[in-house]
């Protein structure tokens, strides 16, 4: 009888070939592809007509078994060669069915393709097992053997995958999303690759003994081809687009496909590596940051020139609850958090995409030329456009400081230095002429008419007018700026002090040391209304009161151990003024004192200083 199955004619007679149809070698009461008992029965034709490839297999082996079991020499084939040919036919026939099974095992949703797939993979199997029965058998064997299957199983895969992969669906959207032809060609690729994949692990995978490792076989496979097509399209000069994307390819989109809850534990991800090699990657990455380092010179420049432009129209900068506020440093912060962020996950590497930020010091140094423009020209709009400056020059610090993972450290350390610079700029000239109109009331200060009469009080009324004009920072730079001034008439005050009116005995002394604390007091409440709470300050000026009053050289010693332990920028020089406006005291008391300055500031040396000291003294000029 002739059979056709699937195309494919099968020319013997089987029950002149086969005698009886052969039952197979095993002690399953089941077929080994999981049919019922009476699959036994059936034709090695209807075998194949309904896809049941190992027990087609069996038969033929069996056959195999018996026609050359029962001829041991070589010689003795020749009277049945017809049937060596049919059975070598037979077994060409059964390759082919299986091989095409494997052609459609990533196909979805055919009926009985699961039960056929695993039937053809059992066949190799089957015929594995039966090479090395062969192998160790002491006699020569069919033509056929070793017929290595499973290599042409693994072949046969691998075919498969770079014809699908050759040959991807492109959706009609992704052409009408106005992607470029690379874009178009690598998002098919990549979705073809997800889809089969995911055929693999959810059904692929079932028709497979578990040490054959299915997955990681069609991973690796997948893997091989994905990047073999990637690496042509990267040895060509790609355009900046398509640049980015063949990057977000490789490392944020390829690691995310084989992510997926479905391959996860079923594919040995690590092991396949990157997608380009390190030498194709490097040129991308290059052309990629370069042109993002030029993206932020760009737009942070363009930022930066829009408040100049403002600034130079008159326009004074937006108020936000009675403060105000440039766009700059918010607008830079999100350019750079955004630039960062993305290149991150574009690059795979957070340390290559910290190279953009190397642009950072240079717009930086354009902001910091632009409020020295606005500080020189000092024109009607200059001083609320630097008081929304020090907001910026805030925000700009806290996120130096908090997201230091997107900067290298020396950019950071660049940044942060000029940003004191600006802040230091900023607070000295919106509390310059602060200075100047309170300037009168600094000369009174030391003088015999302070301590006879009330005139501190004036300076204190000065100094509340003068407070209302410094409003309009946002609150916390706002208290920095009281907190400066607060500390700048406090030097000014010691500075005036120093080098003022002798006090000749103990009275005259006693009352100086009363008018410092009330003065101190009074300064210290004032400022701690406006919203500065510099305790410290106030604490300087009582310590050098009391040394103003004590009377006993011991005591004195004391006093002043306790002034320069806490402030060891005091110096011998401003020691020496102080002690010297006591003229009761002898030049030798004045150097036995100061000794006590030097052993204490030795001891604070040796001890590693004090990070927490303030610098005080060292801003109080005396000559």
């Amino acid at each position: 009888m002739r059979t056709e199955t699937d195309g494919v004619k099968l020319n013997f007679h089987l029950p002149k070939l086969f005698g009886r149809t052969p039952r197979a070698p095993t002690s399953n009461p089941a077929a080994a592809d999981g049919s019922p008992l009476e699959n036994e029965s059936l034709t090695y034709e209807q075998t194949l007509e309904k896809k049941l490839f190992c027990e087609a297999g069996r038969l033929l082996i069996a056959r195999e078994e018996r026609l050359f079991g029962e001829i041991q020499e070589p010689e003795a084939l020749t009277g049945h060669q017809e049937e060596v040919t049919e059975l070598a036919d037979c077994r060409r026939v059964l390759l082919d069915l299986v091989q095409q099974t494997l052609r459609l095992s990533l196909d979805p949703g055919e009926a009985g393709a699961a039960a056929a797939l695993a039937s053809a993979v059992k066949a190799v199997e089957q015929e594995e097992a039966q090479d090395r029965l062969w192998d160790q058998r002491g006699r020569k064997p069919p033509v056929w053997r070793p017929c290595a299957w499973k290599e042409v199983h693994d072949s046969t895969l691998r075919r498969l995958v770079e014809e699908r992969m050759d040959n991807p669906s492109t959706p009609p959207s992704a052409v009408q999303a106005g992607q470029s032809s690379v874009q178009v060609d690598v998002c098919a690729m990549g979705r073809r690759m997800k889809e089969d994949l995911l055929q693999v692990a959810s059904v692929v995978r079932s028709c497979y003994p578990p040490e054959t490792n299915i997955c990681h076989l069609y991973a690796e496979a997948y893997h091989r081809t994905f990047s073999a097509r990637l690496r042509k399209i990267a040895d060509f000069g790609l355009e900046d687009k398509d640049c980015t994307f063949l990057l977000r390819w490789v490392n944020e989109y390829y690691p995310l496909v084989l992510q997926k809850p479905q391959m996860a534990g079923v594919m040995d991800v690590a092991a396949l590596g990157k997608l380009l090699p390190e030498e194709l990657l490097k040129p991308l990455e290059d052309q990629y940051l370069n042109r993002r380092q030029e993206e932020l010179t760009t737009f942070g420049g363009r930022i930066i020139e829009d408040a100049k432009d403002k600034w130079n129209k008159g326009e004074e900068p937006t108020r936000e609850d009675g403060c105000f506020v440039s766009p700059v440093s918010y607008d830079i912060i999100q350019l750079i958090n955004e630039m960062v962020t993305s290149a991150e996950k574009v690059v795979g590497d957070l340390q290559k995409a910290q190279t953009i930020t190397r642009q950072l010091k240079g717009i930086m140094h354009r902001f910091k030329i632009f409020q020295s423009d606005v500080i020189m020209q000092n024109k009607a709009s200059s001083r609320p456009v630097v008081k929304a400056h020090l907001g910026c020059i805030e925000q700009f610090r806290d996120f130096l400081n908090t997201k230091r993972h997107l900067f290298t450290e020396e950019v950071g350390k660049d940044c942060l230095l000029v940003l004191t610079d600006m802040k230091l700029s900023a607070q000295a000239y919106l509390l310059k002429p602060v200075h100047q109109v309170l300037k009168p009331e600094y000369r009174k200060l030391g003088t015999s008419g302070w301590l006879n009469k009330n005139l501190f009080n004036r300076l204190l009324v000065g100094i509340e007018e003068e407070l209302q004009g410094l409003q309009g920072s946002i609150g916390s730079c706002h208290q920095e700026l009281l907190g400066k001034l607060h500390q700048e008439v406090t030097v000014e005050y010691v500075r005036r002090l120093l080098k003022g009116a002798k006090l000749k005995n103990e009275e005259q002394q006693a009352k100086a040391c009363n008018t410092v604390r009330d003065n101190a007091e009074s300064l210290y409440k004032l400022f701690l209304k406006m919203g500065s709470e510099d305790v410290w300050l106030k604490d300087i000026l009582t310590k050098i009161a009391e040394v103003l009053r004590l009377q006993d050289l011991p005591a004195i010693q004391i006093q002043v151990a306790s002034l320069g332990a806490d402030h060891p920028d005091l110096s011998e020089k401003q020691l020496s003024a102080l002690l010297k406006l006591k003229t009761n005291l002898s030049k030798a008391d004045r150097r036995t004192v100061t000794d006590v300055l030097s052993v204490t500031r030795e001891e604070w040396s040796t001890a590693g200083g004090r990070g927490a000291a303030r610098a005080f003294f060292s801003e109080v000029r005396v000559k």
